[in-house]
């Protein structure tokens, strides 16, 4: 699978909420940064926070390009995203941050190791 394709299926399957689907994007070794600082790490605890997160209806994103490339067995891909939810009391709220998502080559994959998101 060629870089831009793996990274699509990511996304999208972020997008549609799909556990299984995502999962098959992940390294084991992977690493999420959270906006708020908050390190997730390996595939285990990354399921499960995003199991939490998929299970929630309320929220979506809207993702615009800012770079991607290859070097060799690894992949970069920075977003600009505009997230949208609805806080506990239903108050909806947006906040706007960059999504950094590297990915590594590993037998003909390419797996997500280190998803970083930071507030703009």
């Amino acid at each position: 699978m060629k870089f831009d394709a793996a990274v699509t299926a990511h996304l999208d399957a972020v997008t549609r909420r799909d556990l299984p689907a995502y999962l098959d994007t992940v390294h084991d070794d992977v690493t999420v940064v959270l906006p708020n600082g908050k390190v997730v790490s390996g595939r285990d605890e990354v399921a499960t926070f995003h199991k939490g997160w998929f299970d929630d209806p309320d929220w979506r994103m809207e993702l615009t390009p800012v770079r991607s490339y290859t070097a060799g067995d690894t992949g970069v891909a920075l977003y600009s995203v505009e997230y949208h939810d609805v806080d506990g009391s239903g108050t909806p709220y947006q906040k706007t941050y960059v999504l950094s998502l590297l990915f590594t080559r590993h037998d003909d994959r390419w797996l997500l190791v280190h998803d970083q998101n930071t507030f703009c």
